[in-house]
């Protein structure tokens, strides 16, 4: 096996130039192929679980109903439905990463596509609240896992110069996908019913899901790389359920640490605005129809910025711009969400609560973008799919915790202000997100320090 690999390694540093252009053209065309059919992924797949708003008020409403599935349940357990779904969403990202790796990505992909949606259909029938706990959550949770942690850790690996803009363009699929299904997803369950809905997002999800899942692959020079690893193994299924753990030599310093912390301080709470924008809404005097376009903009806001932020941060540099953005992110929440709780004249609630939704879809969802770019310039490409699968899992358990602390918080309230039963949930993300933007500050500048321990100043990065 080694001796092949040396053989192709020979044969690519001895092509003639024309032939390595040729090469590159390929891969440019390929690399189009890759970005396009993860845009897809994401799409579909966080899409759906970002306008999980919708499904939020719907079931809120039936709670408070006689023999329905949801009849007595808080807004924090119906929470956790979608809580599980995002936070094994990246939980397993490890299995996963190693999986592609061992297996094939275009395999796992299709795999995770086949469960998204078979998830949904089942949820269909629920007749319990545990009953879409286990399939809206749990299991739509692992197929989306399965698809889109592939997604993102093959498509930096094709990506050069414009890893900022590609990342961009991929990831902004959640905030697209969250523009098209929130109303989608609202006409749906509102014309045949929330089991409709979800049967028929389960069937548009699976074609678009599968045709995206065909072109996934490994970028040449890391497909060698991996053959070489899988080489020395004796059997495919020996590293099924092992867990990669990354260099400890990586794991031990400081900007590990710090891009760590950011990671779960960021991820705590970053969901809650976005399940709860419909329901928070409903409380500033918004019909569930408004509610719907309230979660509309904050994806369309989604979109726009992590285009715009990964285009600026190739030229910028990727931790600057995430510095940046997770700061003004915690300014927006801190100035606009939690005043709006507070306040008692319900159009200035409403003004501060649109200016917070723009803002925060805008400089919040950057994050999620320039994350996994930031990575490759903190540890390097060759390290790249075991840092990511780690700082993943760290960022869905960090989910898993905060967003159902965050429905915890949310107080019974008077009917004179209904708003403010909101105040915990806004300071708790305001807090954390403010945290946050402190251990992103440490990476940018642990980013800095060189071989010998000082400084060396940097101003692109």
């Amino acid at each position: 096996m080694c001796s092949v690999v040396s053989f192709v390694c020979r044969s690519v540093t001895t092509t003639p130039p024309i032939a390595r252009k040729a090469v590159r053209n390929s891969f440019s065309r390929q690399t189009i192929i890759i970005t396009i059919a993860s845009f897809t992924i994401v799409f579909t797949c966080c899409g759906i679980n970002f306008a999980f708003g919708i499904f939020q008020a719907v079931f809120e409403t039936l709670s408070q109903q006689p023999d329905t599935p949801f009849t007595g349940a808080s807004p924090a357990l119906i929470d956790l439905i979608g809580t599980m779904s995002i936070s094994l969403m990246t939980i397993g990202a490890p299995f996963v990463v190693a999986w592609a790796k061992r297996f094939s990505p275009r395999l796992i992909s299709l795999i995770g596509s086949t469960i998204f949606s078979a998830a949904m259909i089942l949820a269909s029938f629920g007749q319990s609240l545990w009953h879409f706990e286990v399939t809206q959550g749990a299991l739509l949770g692992l197929g989306t896992c399965m698809s889109y942690m592939v997604a993102v850790t093959i498509a930096p690996t094709w990506y050069t110069t414009r890893r900022g803009l590609g990342l961009g363009i991929i990831t902004s699929g959640t905030g697209i996908g969250g523009l098209v299904w929130a109303p989608a997803l609202k006409a749906a369950v509102d014309s045949m019913g929330y089991r409709n809905a979800l049967r028929l997002a389960g069937g548009l999800a699976f074609g678009l899901n599968i045709a995206a899942s065909l072109a996934m692959e490994w970028e040449p020079e890391t497909k060698a790389r991996i053959d070489m690893e899988n080489g020395a193994r004796t059997s495919r299924l020996d590293g099924l359920l092992k867990v990669p753990i990354v260099n400890w030599r990586i794991a031990r310093t400081r900007k590990f640490a710090a891009q760590a912390l950011g990671a779960i301080f960021q991820s705590a709470v970053y969901y809650l605005p976005l399940f709860f924008f419909a329901t928070y809404a409903r409380t500033l005097g918004y019909s569930d129809t408004a509610g719907a376009n309230f979660i509309a903009l904050s994806n369309a806001c989604n979109a726009i910025g992590k285009i715009v932020i990964g285009y600026a941060a190739d030229h910028i540099g990727r931790l600057n711009a995430l510095v940046a953005t997770t700061l003004i992110s915690a300014i927006a929440t801190v100035s606009f969400w939690v005043p709006s709780t507070l306040s008692g004249d319900a159009a200035v609630s409403q003004g501060l609560f649109i200016t917070f939704t723009i803002l925060y879809g805008i400089f919040a969802s950057a994050y999620v973008a320039l994350f996994p770019a930031s990575l490759v310039e903190l540890f390097g490409i060759h390290n790249f799919a075991s840092v990511n699968g780690v700082l993943y899992m760290v960022r869905g358990m960090a989910s898993l915790v905060g967003t159902p602390v965050g429905g915890v918080l949310i107080r019974s309230h008077s009917l004179g202000r209904p708003a403010q039963s909101y105040e915990g949930m806004s300071l708790m993300t305001s807090a954390l997100l403010s945290a946050a933007s402190f251990a992103v500050m440490w990476v940018r500048i642990e980013a800095m320090v060189g071989v010998d321990g000082k400084l060396v100043m940097k101003w692109k990065m």
